[in-house]
């Protein structure tokens, strides 16, 4: 099964042999959440710091350790390659965005895909 699951991860632009026994070894719970849910386990969800009428900056600084580093390899990756991955990352530059924000995203976007495809897969598996 882990095998399947590290060639569906290889099928996403960034993502290659390493990156994918990383992420498979980091996020065991891959498939089984919801986007929203993986992204707040990578560390790439926002966190409010608001309080009272103070409305503060947004920060990523949570998450489990270890998974930023590999996605942020992944989106570098993606970000050089022909794929959709890089006219999302380019449309976000050319809106105005700074590229540390529009490599997070993209990271984002990653782990989202990898989530689902996972997710996918799994629901296959399963129901025969």
């Amino acid at each position: 099964v882990l095998r399947e699951k590290k060639a569906i991860l290889k099928t996403i632009p960034g993502i290659g042999d390493i990156i994918a026994n990383e992420l498979l070894v980091l996020l065991p719970e891959l498939g089984s959440l919801t986007r929203r849910k993986i992204a707040s386990l990578a560390g790439l969800a926002p966190k409010a710091n608001d309080s009272g009428q103070f409305s503060g900056y947004r920060c990523i600084g949570y998450g489990r350790c270890g998974i930023k580093p590999i996605l942020f390899l992944a989106a570098m990756a993606a970000r050089n390659s022909n794929s959709s991955l890089k006219s999302f990352y380019n449309q976000l530059i050319s809106s105005g965005k700074k590229k540390m924000v529009a490599l997070t995203a993209l990271m984002r976007k990653i782990i989202v895909i990898a989530n689902a495809r996972i997710r996918d897969f799994n629901s296959g598996l399963f129901c025969a």
